[in-house]
Order: structure tokens, then sequence, then C-alpha cells
């Protein structure tokens, strides 16, 4: 029994379903998705640090403090005397490093100094070997 109006339809062949059916290529998609989420490893950003094991002993004596002050033109100065070149902090950085028991260097930028100076001095101070530096006065930037 043909349902349908006009007396076209009664002799006309069925046309065929062109229509794809998408359903079972959308859940083999989800399920790949899936896959591939659980399986993609955990990124994992931290940095690995030799931290010491247990407490270490009290300081016997007060430490040694050098202070490396890198003002706003870029001139730095070391226990506020003017270092007047590259090579005079490279030669006062060794000396540094060359002690058994190196002293304390705390690092003092102005707030108006271009990082490239303050950088600088802390790739001097690597590259020679001070293991004991630090920053001090930071809270001027915040």
């Amino acid at each position: 029994m043909n349902v349908g109006s006009g007396s076209a339809s009664h002799n006309a062949d069925p046309e065929p379903m062109m229509e794809m059916n998408m359903t079972p290529m959308i859940d083999v998609m989800l399920v790949l998705i899936i896959l591939l989420i659980i399986t993609i490893p955990k990124q994992n950003h931290s940095v690995n640090l030799n931290m010491p094991v247990g407490n270490p002993p009290p300081p016997t004596k007060d430490p040694v403090v050098i202070t490396i002050d890198v003002d706003f033109d870029g001139t730095i100065l070391w226990d506020n005397v003017p270092v007047p070149d590259r090579a005079t902090l490279e030669q006062k950085m060794s000396s540094v490093s060359a002690q058994a028991d190196q002293p304390e260097v705390h690092l003092r930028p102005n707030k108006l100094v271009e990082y490239k100076h303050v950088a600088g001095v802390m790739a001097t101070a690597q590259r020679l070997g001070v293991t004991k530096i630090g920053m001090v006065g930071n809270e001027q930037f915040q």
C-alpha cells in the first residue's frame, strides 16, 4: 500500500536514500579522542633541585658580606666603591671565588637600571664560580 497523493507516486520507483548515517562515525571519533587524551603523558613543568638532607650545623662565625650595587645608569659599586670597568669586576669576582669559604655576595640593583647590566654581573659571577650570590631589595620591584 502506497501512501501519497497523485497518480505519479503510484507508478514511480522509490528513490534510494542518499543520506549517510553519521552516528557510528561520530561514536568512533569520540572513542579515539578519549583514547588519545588518556595516552598523552602528563607534562611536568618542574625544576629538579638538590636540597641538603637534614639540618645544617649552625654557622660558627658571621659570614662576610660583599655588596654589589648596580646604579640606575649601569654603574657598578663594590662595597660602595665604583668599579671602573668589566675587567676590574672580573678580577674582584675571581678573588671571591678563589677563597675556600666564599663570602656572600649581595646584589642590589636599582629599580630603574636596565636588566642587561644586572644580568651581566650575574653572568660574570656564575662564569667565575661565585656560588654564594643573592638578590637583595626585591621589594622595590613589587
